[in-house]
């Protein structure tokens, strides 16, 4: 087959979609030897996404999320020759020239209307139609799943779930010949920090996070213990910073921005606790990457997050601000527990892999080209 697979978004982004794009591309061309991988790339990405035998780089001008890139994207694939288009960005262009599988990471969008401008609107107010013309559907969790069915009404027997993973970087053992590192900036000590890691916004739930850690400072005011946030600015931003000084927490918390992958893998092996309060998550990417550096790692009870990380992580609700603080407070000196978590997580994460990615992928290729 000669599979076409839409990675413009990976012009202007490197994270989220786009790094699910670049990996499960790179698996496939592994797994499909046979088959011919056509990445479609925006003009200003010049470098081949992945360098295979069998891919092959298609420059497109169409950009993503255009107004108008429902049709200039119809002309652009119009004359490629696909047997079969892969768009991990949501929405398909409806009139296309081959079949289509689309992959919906999370509907946080439905559940949260207020994170969307009105350029964001109108491209995710397509994804009723979006879902109802896919030939072939792919989501990344059992949860996600279980939204797509209760929004948008889509029977279970048409949506595939296939799970992402992480790269092989992603071990313990980063931290063990640093125990000092700077980052952007910052001068950081392994062992006396809360990791955090991802886009910051509201629906990360921060807020709760910075309230539990002013609890934790209170009740041990003598503690080392700093709050580390690893992650680009996002919507809705300015009241979690505003919150940091509210709660006078400017000495205890720590915003890196995006970080490098070295200092980000230095991160997850140095920290003592990883943290993931968040509201919603399609899949939660960073937790499963800290678990495979073997992060000791407390987590929200909620979407896909207890699913994603088992039994390898503390699960507490979402918006009880004494748990978080007294689970915290008491991991932070359980030495036994966090070792016991650290080597859970390695083990929790080798159960993903992008190979079975891949190969599970593939299988609805297949489906949908039959």
């Amino acid at each position: 087959m000669r599979i076409g697979i839409d990675a413009r978004l990976n012009a202007y982004r490197q994270g989220g979609i786009a790094h699910y794009t670049r990996e499960l591309l790179a698996a496939l061309a592994a797994a499909a030897p046979a088959d011919e991988f056509v990445a479609l790339q925006h003009v200003r990405n010049r470098k081949p996404l992945v360098a295979a035998p069998n891919v092959r780089r298609a420059t497109f001008i169409t950009p993503p999320h255009h107004r108008r890139e429902q049709h200039m994207l119809a002309l652009e694939l119009w004359p490629r020759r696909l047997d079969l288009l892969h768009c991990p960005d949501f929405i398909p262009p409806l009139r296309r020239p081959c079949p289509a599988v689309i992959t919906v990471h999370d509907l946080a969008f439905r559940h949260f209307p207020d994170i969307l401008d009105a350029d964001a609107r109108r491209y995710y107010g397509q994804i009723g139609v979006a879902v109802a013309s896919a030939e072939g559907l792919i989501t990344v969790s059992e949860s996600t799943r279980n939204d797509i069915m209760a929004l948008l009404g889509v029977p279970a027997e048409r949506i595939n779930v296939v799970y992402e993973a992480v790269g092989p970087q992603f071990q313990p053992g980063a931290a063990a010949a640093q125990a000092r590192r700077r980052i952007n900036g910052h001068d950081l000590v392994a062992e006396e920090f809360l990791l955090f890691v991802s886009t910051i916004e509201p629906r990360k739930n921060i807020a709760m996070l910075l309230r539990a850690l002013k609890l934790c400072v209170e009740r041990n005011p003598h503690s080392p213990l700093r709050l580390v946030l690893a992650g680009a600015r996002g919507w809705h931003d300015q009241p979690i910073f505003d919150l940091v000084r509210e709660l006078r927490l400017d000495e205890r918390v720590v915003f890196l921005g995006a970080v490098a992958m070295p200092d980000l893998l230095w991160l997850y092996d140095a920290c003592r606790i990883y943290v993931n309060p968040s509201r919603y998550e399609g899949f939660g990417l960073p937790a499963l990457e800290a678990l495979a550096c073997g992060a000791p790692s407390v987590v929200s009870a909620v979407s896909s997050l207890p699913e994603i990380t088992a039994d390898a992580a503390l699960h507490l609700p979402v918006d009880d601000i004494d748990a978080w603080a007294g689970t915290l407070t008491v991991l932070w000196d359980d030495a036994a527990q966090r070792a016991e978590l650290a080597r859970r997580g390695p083990q929790r994460a080798a159960q993903f892999s992008w190979q079975r990615a891949a190969a599970e992928t593939l299988a609805v290729y297949r489906r949908v080209a039959r």
